[in-house]
């Protein structure tokens, strides 16, 4: 049933194709060789396509960060502390985390989103309490969240795309913080992608590689316990987090509100997995930012034939990755719409009239 109580499932807007063949037209003209400018051309393009504008502009970023805790950190399947998780939120309003340097940088909004800690630091200026629990349940022994659970991490994602709607944002990143989130994206992209855990567990924080095996047995253990989840809104209800559930809200809501989306690392790619096994129609509206240093990421792009726009062995998350590619984006726009045409420059093109567009 599509009503407003599976609000997820409503449609979400295509991209404009005439507005994509025109912004591949004036590439054609710009003062180059044809596709000299590589993937910068495309992203342009799509960006185009997506904003429905001859002109695309990312001036305008809006970054959300999730955190919440997990309750299979119980298991030991981090190098840090679950008290960190708490800690970073007040760290991430204080300015003092990579994500609200790169923000601030950016002149990027930057909304941080308590979901639940186990450590929790109360009231902070600057932070959204969206508190659903202090932790998801050990899924090793019960399904991570209720079904209550589920749906408010989906709409508090929600709530941030609508926060970001209204202050006119060009492109929502989402970002994650929660200590063992790495172990609950691995358990999830696993039952997703039917992929087996020593395939797509990895370091996370830090683990070593006696860390790294204790992790897989982990998810192993999950995997048997949850294997008669018979869809994929159950398997994310069993194994994701209530950021990773909020991420794919997001996701899916910025898609139906026609803004895109900057998908950051590992975490966040497989809360895009999951969007659009919720939604297959938001898909069109995610670019992703970077291939990262954790295991599975690559899989996982791979299975959504994404292509990333770097690879520079990153695995912060925190959406850091994601506003490290926003300068990128940013020249790709600033190319497209400030380069003069053949035309407009009084240069030749390629038709053999006069000097070319460019190098030999």
């Amino acid at each position: 049933m599509n009503d407003e109580s599976q609000w997820w499932l409503r449609g979400c807007p295509r991209a404009d194709e005439t507005v994509a063949a025109q912004a591949r037209a004036r590439q054609a003209q710009l003062t180059k060789p044809p596709g000299s400018l590589g993937r910068l051309e495309d992203a342009a393009v799509r960006l185009a396509a997506l904003q429905g504008s001859a002109q695309p502009s990312l001036r305008r970023v809006w970054i959300s960060v999730f955190a919440a805790d997990h309750g299979v950190a119980a298991e030991g399947v981090s190098a840090f502390p679950q008290a960190v998780t708490g800690e970073m939120v007040r760290n991430f309003a204080g300015g003092g985390a990579a994500i609200a340097v790169l923000a601030r940088s950016l002149d990027a909004s930057l909304n941080v989103v308590n979901l639940g800690t186990v450590n929790d630091p109360g009231p902070i200026a600057g932070v959204h309490r969206a508190v659903i629990a202090a932790s998801t349940a050990n899924f090793c022994e019960t399904a991570a969240m209720s079904e209550a659970q589920l749906h408010a991490a989906l709409a508090a994602g929600a709530a941030s795309v609508r926060a970001a709607r209204d202050a006119g944002a060009q492109l929502f990143i989402g970002g994650e913080m929660g200590i063992a989130n790495t172990t609950a994206a691995a358990a999830l992209a696993c039952a997703l992608l039917r992929r087996a855990p020593a395939d797509l567990a990895g370091a996370g924080t830090g683990l070593d590689a006696a860390g790294i095996a204790h992790k897989i047995a982990v998810v192993e253990r999950a995997l048997a316990l949850h294997a008669s989840a018979d869809s994929d809104w159950e398997r994310l209800r069993r194994l994701g987090g209530f950021e990773i559930a909020a991420l794919a809200g997001a996701y899916i809501a910025s898609a139906q509100s026609g803004i895109a989306v900057l998908v950051d690392g590992f975490i966040c790619t497989v809360a895009a997995l999951a969007a659009q096994r919720l939604n297959p129609g938001c898909g069109e509206w995610l670019l992703y930012a970077h291939r990262s240093h954790e295991r599975g990421h690559a899989a996982v792009l791979e299975a959504l034939d994404a292509q990333p726009l770097l690879d520079l062995g990153l695995r912060l998350g925190e959406a850091s990755g994601a506003a490290v590619a926003v300068p990128l984006l940013r020249l790709a726009c600033d190319l497209h719409n400030g380069m003069a045409t053949f035309a407009q420059a009084g240069v030749s093109g390629a038709n053999g009239t006069g000097a070319d567009g460019g190098g030999a």
